[in-house]
């Protein structure tokens, strides 16, 4: 799996923290004033439910931050698990070992981060364990929590999904309000956007046969099958793979509020992949928990 870009993930956990302790450096006026900076103990970060892991590649970047913050040395980490595993509840995904000042600090970035994604990949997870044996693929979309979209994707991919555009950046996606600026027409909207970015390519959203087939017309290479119902989705299959020997492949992509239990349906009409905005945009976190050790003293 792509990992993540190192500076992005270094400026979301400063962010974070910042959130949490105030300023850098910042504070924690509960453990700062209970628990000595000498102390040290071990800390279980443990699942509460079974799930998809996802994230713990941001663990260590969250606790050089905080040891940095409080100027004392960063925790010793035990993994156990990977991301992208499979967890049962009562499973330690990882060890931490140092200061228990910044085993506390760290707790709740830590947290708010490896359950969110893991969330995410469970969700996913769901949906591609659906459609296996059926050759579709589950994506997601750009309804991700502002800030967090390359961690968000990049849990989808734990989950077993696979990422759609990054951004409005990196593929051309030709909707009703784009062709309705274009004119009301698809091939300008198309022409428009071959002109300006000649090598970047061009999805065109469809909900009927007859708006598929101008888009193919007008030279789109991914369509878009916007709320289609079963039937509808199989016709339209059917004529885009007919035009095939003459256009070259077409990837046809599937949305517009899929559910799990139509996920295995959908797929069955021959669309290579669904798109599903739930992934990211409605996943519950998976329940996880930092453990502390008790402290034993003299």
């Amino acid at each position: 799996m792509q990992p993540l870009d190192p500076d992005w993930l270094a400026r979301t956990v400063a962010i974070a923290l910042d959130e949490d302790l105030g300023p850098a450096p910042g504070r924690d006026v509960t453990t700062q004033a209970t628990v000595p900076p000498d102390e040290t103990g071990t800390a279980h970060l443990v699942a509460r439910a079974d799930g998809v892991l996802a994230g713990l590649v941001v663990v260590p970047e969250v606790l050089r931050q905080t040891a940095g913050r409080l100027g004392l040395a960063e925790p010793h980490l035990v993994v156990h698990k990977a991301d992208g595993e499979r967890l049962t509840r009562g499973d330690v995904v990882a060890d931490l070992e140092g200061p228990v000042q910044v085993l506390l600090v760290a707790e709740r970035t830590l947290l708010n981060l490896v359950s969110r994604a893991s969330g995410v990949a469970t969700h996913t997870r769901r949906f591609a364990d659906a459609l296996l044996g059926t050759g579709a693929h589950v994506l997601d979309t750009r309804k991700t929590t502002p800030g967090l979209r390359p961690l968000e994707k990049y849990a989808v991919r734990c989950g077993g999904g696979t990422n759609k555009r990054m951004g409005l950046y990196d593929v051309a996606m030709v909707k009703d309000n784009h062709v309705a600026a274009a004119g009301g027409s698809v091939t300008a909207a198309v022409a428009a956007i071959r002109a300006r970015f000649p090598g970047v390519a061009i999805q065109v959203e469809a909900d009927t046969l007859a708006q598929a087939m101008e888009a193919l017309d007008a030279g789109a290479d991914f369509l878009l099958l916007d709320n289609m119902p079963v039937p509808l989705l199989r016709e339209v299959v059917a004529a885009v793979r007919a035009r095939e020997p003459r256009t070259g492949p077409v990837e046809l992509e599937a949305t517009g509020t899929i559910t799990l239990d139509r996920a295995a349906e959908i797929a069955a009409t021959g669309v290579d992949y669904l798109s599903v905005g739930a992934l990211t945009h409605s996943s519950p976190i998976l329940d996880l928990a930092l453990d502390l050790e008790p402290i034993r003293r003299p």
